[in-house]
């Protein structure tokens, strides 16, 4: 039998690829942040027409294009402020402040897992649903331990370890915040503007 020789790829390689690859903020912005935060204002669209009222409340088209659209400009300035917070937070603990493209790589790269999580919003089972969030949140934590030494340039274990929590904490923040808006704009915003 053939035996096949791939190269050893540790984790850390593909970061270190994607480190030393010049991105400009504004082509990561448009070309991976920007299409990928389209997803789940979508498929929450698509869940509250194609079965809304059974496992989603039912709501109106116009209300859910509203409260689509505002997750979507929440997720998309998430990025730009999670980057900045990033920067400033390995500026505190290591002494060091990256570049704000690699901190905005690693603030587009990390949330990879939760965007792709809402394709599971096209199947009507609410155990599936909450098992690929779940999911989804410990494969974003596990990438910022791999990208916080790769996109800081951190080789301290120790504060590298520090600020995966502090970022891992951040990010859970931000994650938080992004609902607590969109609720606000269910509650609050959408009977106003869309009282249909």
């Amino acid at each position: 039998m053939p035996k096949f020789h791939l190269p050893h790829l540790s984790p850390s390689t593909g970061w270190n690829t994607l480190t030393r690859t010049h991105i400009s903020v504004l082509k990561l912005f448009l070309l991976y942040a920007v299409p990928l935060s389209v997803l789940p204002p979508l498929m929450l669209y698509y869940a509250g027409i194609t079965y809304g009222g059974s496992l989603l409340p039912a709501l109106s088209s116009t209300r859910l294009q509203l409260i689509g659209a505002v997750f979507f400009l929440c997720e998309l300035a998430m990025t730009f402020l999670v980057a900045y917070i990033v920067q400033r937070l390995t500026e505190w603990v290591v002494d060091s402040k990256p570049a704000f493209e690699d901190a905005y790589k690693m603030a587009v790269v990390v949330p990879t897992p939760l965007w792709l999580a809402s394709l599971f919003l096209a199947i009507p089972n609410f155990m599936l649903i909450v098992t690929a969030i779940a999911a989804a949140l410990i494969l974003s934590a596990t990438l910022i331990y791999y990208t916080v030494p790769a996109f800081l340039k951190i080789e301290d274990k120790g504060q590298a370890s520090i600020l995966f929590g502090l970022i891992l904490a951040i990010g859970m923040v931000a994650w938080a915040l992004m609902l607590y808006l969109t609720l606000l704009t269910w509650n609050y915003l959408v009977p106003v503007i869309a009282p249909l």
